[in-house]
């Protein structure tokens, strides 16, 4: 089974990662089992010089699986980003719904999180007009053609993912 997925976008420093946490306790309150894939647009390293698991990163392994009883982390060398999509069916069949950071050109369901201060148009409703946008979550009334949730109310947005995403093939 594929995981239902929708990706929370925003401009930069806007507060999508405060949000998705907010969510997914939320979420985890109704016993939902959550997944996320954050995009990061820069290298970023999780496998540490001095580690045993850099040592074999550095020694030539493609791909390097760490594992306790509580987790696993991987590290994949890869010449391009893979597809959300791939990376969906490849790691998420065991959780209900996976919530993305990020990933506003893929063709996920989005919400657009909008917080006044911080710019007065949306990604998804500005020069480009993208038809994924499910909703917006946002510190101020707007005009535009989807729902707009409460940027505050991270109950409310739980409810609309659960209904519009969790449950809409049910």
């Amino acid at each position: 089974m594929i995981a239902h997925a929708i990706s929370f976008v925003a401009k930069s420093g806007t507060g999508k990662t405060t949000l998705l946490e907010k969510v997914i306790a939320e979420l985890k309150s109704r016993g939902y089992r959550i997944g996320v894939i954050k995009h990061d647009a820069h290298q970023f390293d999780i496998d540490h010089p001095g580690k045993d698991s850099h040592r074999l990163t550095q020694a030539g392994a493609d791909t390097m699986l760490i594992t306790s009883p509580e987790k696993l982390a991987m590290i994949k060398k890869h010449e391009a980003s893979p597809p959300i999509e791939e990376l969906i069916a490849a790691y998420f069949g065991d959780v209900d719904l996976v919530l993305t950071e990020g990933f506003k050109k893929s063709s996920l369901p989005k919400i657009e999180v909008h917080r006044r201060e911080r710019s007065a148009t949306l990604l998804c409703r500005g020069e480009e007009h993208d038809p994924t946008l499910l909703a917006v979550a946002s510190d101020e009334p707007l005009q535009v053609d989807v729902p707009v949730l409460d940027l505050n109310n991270p109950s409310q947005i739980a409810d609309f993912v659960a209904e519009r995403i969790i449950h809409a093939t049910d």
